[in-house]
């Protein structure tokens, strides 16, 4: 009886989940139950499952709307019925065709109108949904003729009063309005609740026509769906074989490219892993992501293979990684064995500026019909949360704000705030809109229209309405197509290096970029600023603390640096153990015959393969099911339950004490969650090298990029520092010889005019193309005549110096700018056919005081660029101890006066504490720890210089200073205000720090984990 049910995937509508929907279907002893989500099918997978589990007949269909107007409810008679409303909607999501009134000819979709859209003639399929309190305008003569095709129509929105009102609060936050402004159409009537099927059939016995049609067209409909049928395209060319067969010919030639023609142990593992590949019929799979990279290599454009395929030989033979599995020991069994059910994942990065380009190439080149991404679900989050649902209860924005950033403790106790944290738990995780996943996309072999309807968001690339769960639960393995900023880096490094030096460097050269000893030095001490993850704080610290100086270590740094890792205990205790190998002995023989790279400690989630199999005595396939178990993603306790028994019963027949078995289960459960992919960890590092190697060489040209790249985990202050430590002669920006982005000229860097707030790229493009087509600008007068720019425009441009090449005062050039354009109409620019001179003015000698250019470079681009930041101090004092002095005060109390860079957000057990990274005046980085006690009572107070006091601690080579007190110090007044008191001070606020936020719970400490230092005896 219950041909049309929401659940919370109709979006800002329905009030249940599908699990709660069928478990109180369920609790009323429903049989049969249609999810008929507003035009979409997201939910309708999982709750197939969560019928069958629960005994009910699960039938699947769609309530098509047209601006919140019910047009009809599709139900399909069969599965291929979804893919044809599917596609109906998807014409309308994608295409912009209008949605019919009357539904289209269905062939296997049962359709319901409602009472007030009956279309002039019912086809075959086609049948009338009348509600309880519909009944009583049955009598009317015009609808007699329609009694046979009469079904119940009982909705399905909401369980109970409190689930009605959260229906209201949800579709005033889809209008944008208060609860008191919705009218009746914005809303489902009171009786679209789940009740018993005895009551409805009570309130229809004088209808036993409508009662027997509804339930033969709930008989007449099946939802049959095979989980377990791979989807995804299933051949790269026409057969599996022919597939194998090209797969084993691409394999071989890469192998003899990689390894040379006679390596046994090279060929072996290619036979070992084709078989695997060729058994779980994933050789398409890899076919398509091969051409992909053709593609991308054929375009000239860089990529990067990561993730669990860089532990396989085959996508190193074909180019898809270059991380060679043999030389790091690494598991094909990580990325793909029998076991597994999940499919294998490719991670592919390009540089952000080339991903759509790459994305082009694979919808053109498999069909827009067979392509779409990986959809997902925003949720309500708790801020947006206490906003929305204020918001529609009438709350000011005042105390919306004051909400969102204090907490619920300190909330006022009253009527309407109570209401908003009521309703507003119920909305926790809760779906709030679709969007499209980062990376995820899916390639089908039937369309894919038949699995889901599409949607276009604004990027231009069609999602489907699930997400990446979902798209594994029926067969549909994603292909990740990422991009990041530091292959861009890296990118536009080599293009401009060839450009300024005449060199050419191939940075793919693995022999160049995994060990050089300049590089190492720079690893070592940590000078890595600008380069691929190993640039913050945390990982600088790390390297030094490791005096890391080669690939391998750097790996195993991209591994511990992780936060479950560096919290877990294991990135201390690996420190302690590298700067100690001879103070520890290993757990037992086969961890050190099998770990010994990492001291015994199962850094990488290879090694906790490595030890189920070989300490264990579990297969490869098995050990890796028993990692999977204990990790976040597929964790659950039966499959624990159910690992650990195998995992005892073998360590049994090899010979281990119960006593030594928990140990060493104690050690894998305890590092499986929070371990890295070992393939992962090692793609990173070739990148990271890769970034370093032309930092260390061409440290100008890769600090531009840098920056051009826009950064990364610092704001670009910092990397304009860093290139004017290297070296270079920073340039505001300039008309004559700037552009868009940030150049490089010898030693000069021109910062780009897209750093300057207020001003238009379209102006900038202008100015760029008018100075490109007809040569420099001359004067002042000649660059107003040329570029259609208003005063305000001009302005910006003296005040930032980018008409100092005019010779001209700033002050001179502003008031000349304003006698120029006070009777010049931009508009009659173009139509000039003489160019009069302008006449001469003299003007009286204007003074300008010696840190006025500072300021305007705060308040333009907002940071000084004429001098440091030191130099707007009040105090001449910079500190009485320097970076540099620092190994020499062990245990001392200093005092340092430090620029702030960034600071780090920790959550501990007695409350927040921080990690900053600051510069002394010589422009030397250093950090600081700032634990809650000391931040009671001195608390950063924003952007600038500070002075600091407190405790250096040397931790294995590497400074940090554990901070007592510390004082924000004044600076100067701004010259330009002299005479305006209030705005001494205003431009000062603009100076910005870099703050990383953490919300998540404090991790284990080492004394928790509790790693034994000692052979178990």
């Amino acid at each position: 009886m219950y041909l049309n049910c929401h659940s919370f995937h109709s979006l800002r509508y329905g009030t249940m989940s599908v699990e709660d929907l069928v478990q109180k279907a369920k609790s009323l002893g429903i049989k049969q139950l249609v999810l008929t989500d507003i035009n979409t099918v997201t939910g309708i997978y999982d709750f197939k499952k969560q019928c069958e589990e629960a005994g009910i007949k699960p039938i699947a269909g769609m309530e098509v709307r047209k601006e919140n107007r019910l047009l009809y409810i599709a139900i399909a008679r069969k599965f291929s019925g979804i893919g044809e409303v599917n596609r109906i909607v998807t014409a309308h999501n994608c295409d912009g065709e209008e949605l019919s009134e009357t539904a289209p000819d269905f062939e296997n979709v049962f359709v319901i109108y409602p009472l007030n859209n009956i279309p002039a003639v019912l086809k075959q399929n086609e049948y009338i949904g009348i509600r309880e309190e519909e009944l009583n305008v049955l009598i009317r003569p015009e609808l007699k003729k329609y009694s046979s095709k009469m079904v119940i129509l009982q909705p399905v929105t909401f369980s109970s009063q409190k689930e009605y009102n959260l229906h209201l609060i949800l579709r005033a936050i889809d209008k944008n309005t208060l609860l008191s402004m919705l009218s009746e159409q914005d809303i489902c009537r009171k009786s679209e609740y789940l009740r018993r099927e005895k009551e409805i059939i009570e309130d229809f016995q004088y209808h036993p026509g409508i009662i027997e049609n509804t339930q033969k067209l709930l008989d007449a409909c099946d939802f049959e769906f095979d989980f377990e049928k791979v989807r995804n395209r299933q051949y790269y060319t026409r057969s599996k074989a022919s597939d194998l067969k090209m797969l084993r010919r691409l394999a071989y030639l890469g192998l003899e490219k990689r390894y040379g023609p006679q390596n046994k142990e090279a060929q072996d593992r290619v036979e070992q892993e084709l078989k695997v590949i060729d058994d779980r019929n994933f050789c398409s799979y890899f076919l398509i992501t091969w051409d992909i990279v053709r593609y991308s290599n054929r375009m000239g454009l860089m990529h990067v293979g990561r993730g669990s395929g860089a532990n396989s030989i085959v996508s190193y033979c074909l180019g898809i990684t270059d991380i060679c599995p043999l030389e790091l020991d690494l598991y094909f069994e990580r990325f793909l064995n029998l076991n597994r059910k999940l499919p294998p994942d490719f991670d592919i990065d390009w540089s952000w500026q080339n991903r759509d380009t790459i994305l082009d190439y694979i919808f053109k080149k498999y069909g827009k019909e067979h392509v779409a991404f990986c959809g997902t679900n925003v949720q309500f989050k708790y801020k947006s949360i206490l906003r929305e649902v204020g918001k529609v209860f009438g709350l000011p924005k005042e105390e919306l704000d004051s909400m969102v950033n204090h907490p619920v403790e300190t909330h006022d106790p009253n009527s309407v705030v109570k209401h908003v944290h009521r309703y507003g738990a119920m909305l926790e995780k809760f779906p709030n809109q679709r969007s499209m996943h980062a990376c995820g996309i899916l390639i089908s072999e039937e369309p894919i229209t038949h699995f889901t309807a599409l949607e276009m968001p604004p990027k231009g690339f069609p999602i489907v309405q699930f997400d990446m769960n979902t798209a594994e639960d029926i067969g549909l393995e994603k292909f990740d197509i990422l991009s990041q900023r530091g292959l861009g880096t890296i990118n536009d490094t080599v293009e401009l290096i060839k450009k300024t030096r005449g060199i050419t460097v191939d940075i793919r050269d693995t022999l160049l970029s995994k060990n050089e000893s300049k590089a190492n030095e720079y690893l070592a001490s940590g000078r890595t600023i600008g380069c691929f993850y190993i640039e913050s704080p945390a990982m600088r610290g790390l390297l030094r603390r490791l005096k890391c100086e080669d690939y391998r270590i750097l790996v195993a740094a991209s591994s511990i640096i992780r936060p479950g890792v560096a919290q877990s205990g294991m990135m201390r205790e690996y420190i302690f153990r590298h700067n100690h190998p001879d103070q520890f002995e290993y757990f037992h023989p086969i961890f050190e015959e099998n770990l010994k790279e990492t001291y015994g400690i199962m850094v990488y989630q290879e090694d906790v393969i490595k030890i189920a199999q070989y300490f264990g005595g579990v297969s490869l396939a098995d050990a890796d099911t028993l990692r999977r178990a204990m990790s976040g993603k597929e964790r659950s306790i039966q499959k624990l339950q159910e690992v650990k028994a195998n995992f005892f019963e073998k360590c049994k027949k090899q010979g281990h004490s119960e006593a030594l078995t928990i140990e060493a289960f104690r050690q894998i459960e305890s590092f499986a969650g929070y371990s890295f992919c070992k393939a992962h960890s090692a793609s990173y590092a070739v990148e990271s090298y890769q970034s370093l190697y032309l930092k260390v060489y061409y440290p100008l040209e890769f600090m531009v990029s840098v920056i051009n790249n826009q950064g990364g985990f610092y704001r670009t202050e910092v990397y304009i520092h860093e290139a004017r430590m290297s070296g270079a002669n920073i340039q505001v920006p300039c008309v004559n010889r700037s552009e868009l982005q940030t150049v490089l000229d010898g030693r000069d860097i021109y910062l780009g005019l897209s750093l300057m707030q207020g001003l238009d790229t379209g102006t900038i493009q202008r100015m760029i193309e008018e100075r490109e087509q007809n040569g420099k600008y001359r004067s002042l007068e000649d660059f107003i005549r040329r570029v259609p720019a208003g005063i305000e425009t001009v302005q910006t441009l003296i005040f930032i110096g980018a008409l100092r090449f005019t010779g001209k005062p700033k002050n001179e050039l502003l008031v000349e700018a304003r006698m120029i354009m006070v009777n010049f109409k931009t508009e009659s620019r173009g139509m000039m056919l003489i160019d009069e001179p302008f006449q001469p003015y003299i003007l009286p000698e204007l003074k300008r005081e010696p840190f006025e250019d500072a300021f305007d470079e705060i308040e333009i681009i907002g940071f000084p660029v004429s001098c440091s930041p030191f130099d707007l101090l009040q105090t001449p004092y910079r500190g009485s101890v320097f970076v540099k002095d620092l190994p020499q005060h062990h245990k001392c109390q200093v005092k340092m006066l430090a620029y702030l860079i960034s600071r780090k957000h920790v959550p501990t057990r007695k409350g927040a504490m921080y990690f900053g990274t600051w510069i002394d005046a010589n422009g030397q980085y250093f950090d600081t720890a700032h634990f809650p006690d000391s931040l009671k009572e001195y608390d950063f107070q924003g952007g600038g210089c500070y002075l600091l006091l407190g405790t250096v601690e040397i931790d294995y080579h590497f400074p940090t200073i554990t901070i007592h007190k510390m004082a924000k110090m004044p600076m100067i007044p701004d010259p330009r205000y002299a005479y305006h008191q209030e705005k001494q001070y205003h431009i000062h606020q603009k100076i910005r720090e870099d703050v990383s936020m953490t919300s998540r719970k404090p991790y284990p400490q080492a004394q928790e984990i509790n790693l034994p230092r000692q052979k178990f005896r």
